[in-house]
């Protein structure tokens, strides 16, 4: 009987880093992501034998480097999927991952894991580290009523035409579909003996099979970490997941409530929602299970919009690569043009979902990710409160899995097909939609077409891919001006092509292709071929790119004599607000935010500080500016687990052209405090521009240098005023064991591994003011010192690193601590809208006599005009006004010839003109905002003045 749904549980989890996910029903509202508290999942870097040659069964042995800093810290690591097998030399070739290398670490009380991620990743043994995130279930109430309009019945399967399709084929019992989610109900009349069993392992006590797993004969539990799958009975558990195995795989034929698409295909429950407040998310674990056991496709209702991560990547092609299986994925219920995670990851078929006039639902996701579609509105469904009871649902979570059920007919129909040959099956034999009035406005972000099922089980089309490409410079972001080149491999997976074209075009006004096009000839069934000869070539516009534009690239495989052409997208994010200067030896990444290495301490935003291509050196870095403890801004750690965000973006921070022979990288951007002083008595009153240069040739390949402009924006006189650089170190090969040192001649602060002192890296005080100094312990131990970073960083003990001048210059004890250091500046005043500079430089070398060398490479090569607020003034001389926002007058002594050079604050000169006249203008508009210097020289003498340009 179809029983009208008061209300369900619908689960809920983030994918990504930075947005929430929902259990894909329809209109559900967002969940908030939580981290697992206490875990982390890291992954060891392989060895080269690893890449070549199958690794010995089991999980990798963990380095005893590691060992011992795990031991020293009270953490515990075990490995995450300890039954995984390695993949096979061919299979690891073609990019299958072996999971083998993936650990958990469990963190002892109070330790930040944030802080955690950053030391694993200075061992230079770890190739990356992540947290792990939980979301508890969300009550939805839902009146199934509202969808009942219109026809009754299962009008998706004639959508589809599931009906002629069976006439064909009905699919096998030994196909299996994976539904990790809800859990299941055994006993409901339509699932009833549809579960695949594990016969090698009853209900004993015993591993009977030696899987790891105790008596899974049903499935399993991967929330709550036992052998029973089954959804609880009772009115606080999940029906989601009974409700998505009734679509993809419930009973058909049998006289009774529904038919599923897979029709004679089984199911394997793995319940990944808990049932207990112990419990946990599962998802990730339940996809690994359902490889290792046998299943062909695993349908995902799940997912989240956010940015992507690499262990639920690899946990994805574990399943398609290593054993070949078909990864179902529902695109989501958040109506905006977004990547949606697991379904836009590779190797896994994204599902929209449709109307039941398939045009696209109000309340889907589209993009280019997206495979194809299906029927998503009015679904009826299992629902497993009783044996009996059915529900009309709707949402992407019953789109997936009519195309999880397909692909078992697929796969029955077509044995010899792989997985990767059975999506591209589905995506060709759609039904072409993009031309519905409803669905003009999102063409190409539909996928292929609507699901028929029809087609995929009768037709042999043609089909290839774009299976991989390689990037050069392969970067995770490009700037405006640049160019790149692509070189792709494309695979023939179906019938044998003829030939085939691949035309490359942007969809971007923002990326040009300048060279689009390549032809492969004839290419039989699973052949490949590639444009390495003549990559495409692409070049990014050099002006007016918005900050961090996704710019979207299509392929166009097609092949004109028979009619073949298919689409496939990627996107290449542009124009981001940090930039990697990496022209030397040192690798360094400025934030918009004033932030050096990461933007705050996440390493998914910016590349770090490395030095040659080495391990990341710095787990945080960032600006400190004060006039006493009370007024005080940064975008670094506080003492309430958190971090200040005291400074926000004016000015992107961006690449300026090179200047030949001293400067081969150059970078700028402007920033100020979120809130004036009117609005926040703790706000400074200064605003910022802020300026990176690197030079290649020697002897300046080891530094790179940074400067800070400041503004006085108040109406008072700030004294003093105090700017600095928060610099916490982790050098490689133990961040516990780093000394720190101050070279007073050179205005030098440093840290260096105790241990090899194989590295050295520090910051160097250039220009501006009095240079500071002081040295933490940022020991987990009680450390010794009057700041102690362990229980935090307050702000009372920020301005003490600032103020102190040189009396703490070196902490921690001779063998080493986790050391970091604020080097900074101390200025006696700045006036009201007077401007001055702050110069460091940050550097690394491989011993302190070539650190040493390259700081007094940096002081000889920085060459700063002096700005002081009160220049030479020169008889008769005036200029106004000052401020301006774009001309300068200027009255010159009668009778006397002037000439006038315009020069950068760093001496570098940018116009000069001759005057016979008493009067003249300067047109400044053409130069960015910021501060110049206009010299000028008269019978009288030479003068230096100072012009601050508005914006």
């Amino acid at each position: 009987m179809l029983v009208t749904l008061r209300w369900f549980f619908c689960a809920a989890l983030l994918l990504g880093s930075t947005a929430a996910a929902v259990a894909q029903s329809a209109a559900l509202p967002p969940a908030t992501r939580t981290v697992r508290p206490g875990v982390l999942v890291f992954r060891l870097k392989a060895t080269p034998a690893d890449a070549t040659q199958p690794r010995r069964p089991g999980p990798a042995a963990l380095p005893a480097a590691l060992t011992t800093t795990f031991q020293a810290l009270g953490a515990t690591a075990r490995p995450k999927f300890p039954q995984a097998t390695a993949p096979t030399a061919a299979r690891a070739q073609a990019g299958a991952v072996d999971l083998g290398l993936l650990y958990e670490l469990t963190l002892p009380a109070n330790t930040s894991p944030t802080h955690m991620q950053q030391r694993l990743l200075k061992t230079g043994l770890v190739e990356y580290a992540e947290p792990l995130y939980d979301y508890q279930p969300l009550q939805q109430p839902n009146d199934p009523q509202a969808d009942s309009v219109g026809p009754g019945g299962q009008y998706h399967l004639k959508n589809i035409r599931a009906y002629q399709a069976w006439n064909l084929t009905q699919g096998d019992t030994s196909i299996v579909i994976g539904i990790a989610d809800g859990g299941t109900r055994f006993t409901h009349e339509d699932l009833a003996g549809k579960n695949q069993l594990n016969r090698r392992d009853p209900v004993d006590g015993i591993d009977n099979d030696g899987d790891g797993y105790i008596d899974n004969y049903s499935g399993w539990d991967f929330a709550d970490h036992d052998n029973d799958p089954e959804r609880a009975r009772n009115p606080t558990d999940i029906a989601h997941g009974v409700m998505v195995t009734g679509v993809a795989a419930g009973a058909t034929n049998n006289g009774l409530g529904i038919a599923s698409v897979g029709y004679k295909s089984r199911f394997m429950p793995l319940k990944i929602y808990p049932s207990t407040p112990a419990g946990s998310f599962g998802g990730y674990e339940a996809i690994v299970y359902a490889a290792d056991h046998g299943c062909q496709v695993v349908n995902l209702s799940w997912g989240g919009a956010g940015a992507p991560s690499r262990f639920e990547q690899e946990v994805i092609s574990y399943a398609a690569l290593n054993h070949d299986v078909v990864v179902v994925a529902a695109a989501g219920n958040t109506p905006q043009d977004l990547d949606f995670y697991p379904a836009s990851y590779q190797h896994v078929v994204s599902v929209a979902l449709t109307t039941r006039t398939d045009e696209r639902s109000l309340i889907g996701t589209f993009s280019h990710r997206i495979d194809l579609s299906a029927p998503g509105e009015g679904i009826i469904t299992t629902l497993g409160f009783t044996d009996t009871d059915y529900v009309k649902t709707g949402g992407s979570s019953f789109a997936a899995p009519q195309v999880a059920g397909a692909a078992a007919l697929v796969r029955s129909r077509f044995p010899g097909y792989n997985a990767a040959q059975v999506a591209a099956q589905l995506r060709r034999t759609t039904d072409f939609i993009d031309d519905l009035p409803g669905n003009v406005a999102y063409a190409g972000r539909l996928g292929s077409g609507r699901l028929n099922v029809l087609r995929a089980v009768s037709e042999q089309p043609y089909s290839a891919r774009v299976m991989a490409r390689t990037a050069a410079p392969d970067r995770s972001y490009y700037q405006p001006a640049d160019t790149l080149r692509l070189t792709v491999s494309v695979q023939n997976l179906l019938r044998e092509l003829p030939g085939l074209t691949v035309t490359l075009t942007s969809l971007s006004p923002y990326v040009s292709v300048r060279q689009g096009e390549f032809s492969t000839g004839p290419l039989a069934t699973l052949a490949t071929a590639g444009n390495a000869a003549a990559p495409f070539r692409l070049a990014v516009a050099a002006t007016g790119v918005p900050l961090n534009t996704k710019a979207v690239l299509r392929y166009h495989l097609h092949h004109a004599a028979s009619g073949y052409t298919e689409y496939q997208y990627e996107t290449l994010l542009l124009n981001p607000d940090y930039v990697v200067l990496d022209a030397n030896n040192l690798r360094l990444t400025l934030t918009g935010r004033g932030n050096v290495g990461y933007d705050a301490a996440n390493p998914s935003l910016g590349e770090g500080i490395s030095y040659r291509q080495g391990p990341p050196l710095l787990a945080e870095g960032g600006l400190l500016l004060a006039t006493s403890a009370t007024r005080l801004a940064s975008n670094v750690r506080n003492d309430k687990g958190g971090r200040d965000v005291d400074f926000e973006s004016v000015g992107q921070v961006h690449r300026l052209p090179a200047i030949s022979g001293s400067a081969d990288q150059r970078a700028e951007g402007r920033l100020r405090e979120t809130q004036p002083p009117a609005a926040n008595p703790q706000a400074v009153g200064v605003a910022l521009r802020q300026r990176a240069t690197a030079r290649a040739t020697a002897p300046h390949q080891n530094y790179v240098l940074l400067e800070y402009q400041l503004t006085n924006l108040t109406a008072d006189t700030l004294r003093p005023l105090h700017l600095g650089l928060f610099m916490d170190w982790d050098l490689p090969d133990d961040p516990t064991r780093n000394a720190t040192g101050w070279d007073a001649a050179r205005r030098l602060g440093y840290v260096y591994d105790a241990p090899g002192q194989t590295i050295y890296a520090g910051v160097q005080h250039l220009s501006g003011g009095q240079p500071s100094i002081f040295s933490l312990d940022n020991s987990t131990a009680t450390p010794v010192g009057p700041v102690r970073l362990n229980d935090g960083f307050s702000r009372e003990e920020k301005w003490l690193t600032l103020s102190s001048g040189t009396t703490y210059a070196t902490a921690g004890p001779t063998t080493g601590a986790d050391a970091a250091q604020v080097v900074g500046a101390a200025l006696p005043y700045l006036a009201p809208a007077d401007s001055l500079t702050v110069a460091f430089a940050v550097l690394a070398a491989p011993s302190l006599a070539e650190l040493q060398a390259a700081a007094d490479a940096a002081a000889a090569g920085y060459q700063q005009v002096p700005t002081t607020s009160k220049p030479r003034m020169l008889a008769g001389v005036w200029l106004y006004p000052n401020p301006t926002s774009g001309t300068v007058r200027l009255e010159l002594p009668p009778g006397s010839p002037a000439t006038v050079e315009v020069l950068s604050v760093l001496g570098q000169q940018l116009a000069a003109y001759s005057f016979q006249q008493s009067t003249a203008t300067l047109d400044l508009s053409v130069y960015p905002a910021g501060v110049y210097l206009v010299r000028i020289e008269t019978a009288a003498g030479t003068g230096t003045y100072r012009v601050l340009k508005r914006p």
